[in-house]
């Protein structure tokens, strides 16, 4: 096979292959530009807002939203995550970016194709070469096939800084995908929990409801025995509807929170998702590991896509810096070309050629590539600026969070003795009240009070469930980098 392909190419074809080969294999030995050095992550030994020191390998599950033990809320998660036109947009952001690096990755290779063509030809007889040639025109028939290669000689890996660039930005991509399926679950549970704390005081408001009402048909019994005034009347009447306003107030909420969970379901706002809970009672919230500070920059996506970010911006300094450098570039074609297709496969029909193997020098450019390599190093260290920015917004994410969810358990301490108290004062000034000892307002004030604490517990216990939710969030929920998807070719 060898000693065909001599008689085919000439020595000078050989000559300027073997030059093409050595050029190719001298352009994996070098890369410009600085290597990428991962950034360095945060010195905090442990979070602030914790009680005990938690050991750095406790990771949520990636169904973070399972720790709530909530069959309903597993069911909304998973069909947001589905339905949600948000996530759907952000997985075909991912499916851009890995078409766009197929495309760049198509750069590394030559670049080869057939072609085949028939022609049909005559020159005028009229011109200068005619007249040369006495006067002839030339025509006939012209049959060809062939084929063409283009190869960019990467020696100072040019190219191969341009795939690492374009490999990190679709990382990136992967992970702000992963990052809005974070947000939209969050989201989601917190709706969920909000929507129920809601159903909660509503349970209490038609309980309150019941109770003004039975109370303002014993005052008004007494009132018509002579046993009361009418103020008292008036007060019993008042204390009815305000329940009764507070009751419409929920509901309306409880609407708006709803229509809001619709939408990040995926479905119309007018379609009812969840009948007001039969049983309103609210959980406690679930203990969420939190891991060290340390750990953090591996458990949230948008800290990975920042890196990744970084990692495409050191990559572009090194393409800036490969325009200093010469480029190579090699093509060549071989086919048949024949006036008579009979005769296209003989030996007299074939072509062709290897080179120019073109160099291309920067000599003068007025500065340009200088001021684009000045412009992408300071785009690099601005990704590095907003990088640690980023880091430090996480870490405050999770000391507010934790904060929060300890300041409120405190709080839900506090209040149960309020609620205690409350229904102690009710039950007091009521039969203080039937034996005539005090007036109705001392039984307002202790049912004004008592709907207050109890109204006041459920909002506490709602907002423990929330905190829990943004603890989880804060946390990355769960996450862990997912290899890098196969790209599109």
């Amino acid at each position: 096979m060898f000693d065909s392909l001599i008689r085919m190419f000439p020595q000078r074809a050989l000559t300027v292959g073997v030059t093409a080969a050595l050029a190719l294999m001298a352009s994996g030995c070098s890369t410009i530009g600085p290597n990428f050095k991962a950034p360095e992550t945060v010195q905090t030994p442990a979070y602030r807002h914790v009680d005990a020191a938690p050991a750095d390998t406790a990771r949520l599950p990636a169904t973070w939203w399972t720790v709530f033990n909530d069959p309903t809320l597993s069911d909304l998660e998973e069909r947001a995550l589905r339905d949600n036109p948000g996530a759907k947009a952000a997985a075909q952001r991912l499916v851009q970016a890995q078409a766009q690096l197929g495309v760049l990755r198509a750069g590394q290779a030559p670049n080869v194709s057939v072609n085949a063509g028939v022609s049909n030809s005559r020159t005028s007889a009229e011109t200068s070469q005619a007249l040369a040639l006495g006067g002839r025109s030339i025509e006939g028939n012209n049959f060809s096939v062939g084929a063409a290669f283009s190869y960019e000689l990467d020696i100072w890996g040019r190219v191969r800084r341009v795939i690492e660039a374009a490999d990190a930005q679709a990382l990136a991509a992967q992970d702000d995908r992963d990052a809005v399926m974070l947000v939209l679950s969050s989201q989601v549970a917190q709706s969920y929990w909000q929507l129920r704390g809601l159903d909660a005081e509503q349970a209490i408001l038609v309980n309150a409801l019941a109770a003004r009402r039975e109370a303002q048909e014993l005052v008004e019994a007494r009132f018509d025995a002579g046993l009361t005034n009418e103020l008292d009347v008036s007060r019993a009447r008042v204390e009815r509807a305000n329940a009764e306003a507070d009751l419409h107030e929920v509901q309306r909420q409880r609407n708006t929170v709803e229509h809001a969970l619709a939408l990040l379901v995926g479905v119309s706002p007018s379609t009812r998702l969840l009948a007001a809970d039969a049983r309103p009672a609210l959980p406690l919230p679930p203990s969420i590991p939190v891991g060290l500070p340390a750990s953090l920059l591996a458990q949230r996506p948008d800290l990975a896509a920042s890196v990744a970010n970084l990692r495409a911006a050191n990559a572009q300094v090194g393409v800036a810096e490969g325009m200093f450098y010469p480029s190579l570039t090699l093509t060549g074609n071989f086919g048949y070309a024949s006036e008579s297709l009979r005769d296209l496969a003989g030996g007299s029909a074939r072509q062709f050629s290897v080179g120019p193997l073109a160099l291309s020098l920067p000599i003068f450019d007025g500065g340009r590539n200088k001021a684009n390599l000045a412009l992408y190093k300071a785009r690099y260290e601005e990704a590095v600026a907003n990088h640690e920015n980023r880091l430090l917004t996480a870490l405050r994410e999770v000391e507010d969070a934790l904060s929060d969810a300890q300041q409120r358990q405190k709080q839900g301490d506090v209040q149960v003795q309020a609620q205690e108290a409350a229904a102690r004062a009710l039950l007091v000034a009521q039969a203080r009240y039937e034996r005539g000892v005090s007036t109705y307002l001392d039984v307002t004030d202790a049912q004004r009070s008592a709907l207050a604490a109890d109204r006041a517990a459920a909002q506490i216990r709602t907002q423990r469930l929330l905190a829990s939710v943004a603890v989880a969030r804060a946390l990355g929920g769960g996450w862990s980098q997912a290899p890098a998807l196969a790209t599109v070719r």
